[in-house]
């Protein structure tokens, strides 16, 4: 095979920007299959694999991009699925940049390999061109619960019901998928996609049973009273940050997350087909800027406001938020007003009229190494809006801890676990994702599902 020397990516076909920011259709269109080949050609299939070193859950990434440099997608799809349950979902939505591709060879001349891209081209290939095949697993009577039908939970449930356990999901919400299907926005994830690759799973023999509050409707140690013999926590981290500062009561201010809940699950997208669940005004200021705060604000453009600000109190440098969606969002017009800090929401009548903002400078670097802002003394200012969304952080919701006897947890929230295994304190409770770490990726919680997994079949495996 020729080897692609091109020191750049073949370039994903996207929809304008202007057109795009008006619809809820997915913003990357996809290669075709000539385009994947051709991307798929410059991988140099270097000996060590530095690639694998970043990915999570170690899918055999030269494998597969060999094999859709030949054009077999379907071998390409067995070799990314065999170490990660959701492709399509995962070349969608994961940082690649701080990853598999920013470990790429081909990244220190010139660009990386699109290693995203070609795995997002073999899932949704294999989804529209293949019949899934029937999966035999012989059972071996042990029963496992899952908390949460987010990543971690599905790609926990998904490794277990393989080794033969029976494995029952409990999702809180009426849908499955957790922040799939809550939090990122249909034109980053579309909604029938997460929906297909939860199918997948079930299809496997995987019970899902939803609207059940674990903490409320049931108890970990009831769980555990009816049969089950370990317990998976993958419940996420939804529980919103707030600013602390004086008018946040204010209608017409949101947390992120009940923000994009409205809009995803509730369907304020198909507005105004539909009467909208979320008042959106003309002039809307997210606070925060990372990928929840993008994908706030670009929601916000989407469903009719004029002006959206990203509101943040550091410098384009400190941006956490993935370069490319930074980049979108500044193609569909989102007004980036950084080293401002909000210290008050005004209103009117009970309703939002404005932000005062202090303007900011970075002194010296924080904790996590980035320069810590500091405020400029007579600063104030007021920018006029009539919607805020407040994008500063999830933790984890405390109902878990506090109705689970023994699960030791950190002072923030984030229960504790034995790295290697996300074993717990708690005698056959193991827990992973967001609820561990706090708001982290998907492929992170997918990788502790899947260690998880692993720990809980050797776990019952030896009782």
């Amino acid at each position: 095979m020729e080897r692609n020397m091109s020191m750049t990516k073949v370039v994903m076909p996207e929809q304008e920007p202007n057109v795009r920011n008006k619809n809820f259709s997915e913003v990357a269109l996809g290669y075709t299959k000539e385009m994947a080949m051709e991307e798929a050609a410059r991988c140099l299939n270097c000996k060590h694999k530095p690639c694998m070193d970043g990915c999570p859950v170690n899918v055999p990434i030269p494998g597969f991009i060999e094999k859709v440099a030949e054009g077999d997608f379907e071998a390409a799809y067995e070799i990314i699925t065999s170490e990660n349950a959701l492709p399509a979902i995962c070349g969608r939505v994961c940082p690649q940049e701080n990853q598999c591709e920013g470990k790429c060879v081909r990244g220190i001349k010139g660009e990386p390999v699109a290693i995203g891209r070609l795995e997002r081209f073999v899932a949704d290939y294999h989804m529209a061109n293949s019949t899934p095949a029937s999966v035999e697993i012989e059972k071996n009577g042990k029963k496992v619960a899952v908390v949460g039908s987010g990543p971690a939970g599905i790609t926990c449930a998904g490794e277990l019901i393989k080794k033969g356990y029976d494995v029952t999901v409990f999702e809180a919400l009426h849908k499955a998928g957790g922040v799939l299907s809550y939090g990122i926005p249909e034109f980053r994830l579309p909604k029938d996609l997460v929906a297909k690759e939860i199918e997948t799973v079930e299809k496997l023999g995987v019970k899902i049973e939803t609207n059940v509050i674990v903490g409320r409707s049931v108890t970990i140690d009831e769980l555990m009273a009816d049969g089950y013999e370990a317990v998976f926590v993958g419940s996420g981290a939804g529980l919103p940050r707030f600013l602390n500062i004086p008018g946040e009561n204010l209608l017409g201010v949101y947390s992120a997350n009940e923000f994009l809940t409205r809009v995803n699950l509730m369907k304020a997208y198909k507005f105004p087909e539909a009467p909208t669940p979320v008042k959106v005004g003309k002039k809307v200021a997210v606070v925060g800027a990372g990928n929840v705060a993008m994908d706030a604000a670009r929601t916000a453009k989407r469903l009719g406001a004029e002006e959206v600000y990203i509101v943040y109190r550091r410098s384009e440098e400190e941006l956490p938020a993935r370069a490319e969606e930074v980049h979108h969002a500044k193609e569909e017009g989102i007004i980036f007003k950084l080293l401002n800090n909000p210290c008050a929401i005004h209103g009117e009548d009970g309703w939002v009229t404005g932000m005062e903002v202090i303007k900011q400078e970075l002194g010296e670097p924080d904790a996590s190494g980035r320069r810590s802002p500091q405020p400029v003394e007579g600063s104030n200012y007021i920018i006029d809006v009539d919607t805020v969304v407040i994008a500063i952080g999830q933790s984890p919701n405390p109902l878990i801890r506090q109705t689970t006897p023994g699960l030791d947890v950190q002072r923030w929230g984030g229960i504790i676990v034995e790295e290697d295994t996300m074993k717990t304190s708690k005698e056959g409770v193991y827990a992973g994702g967001d609820t561990v770490t706090g708001a982290a990726t998907v492929i992170l919680a997918m990788g502790a599902g899947k260690k998880a997994a692993k720990a809980i079949d050797e776990y019952l495996s030896a009782k």
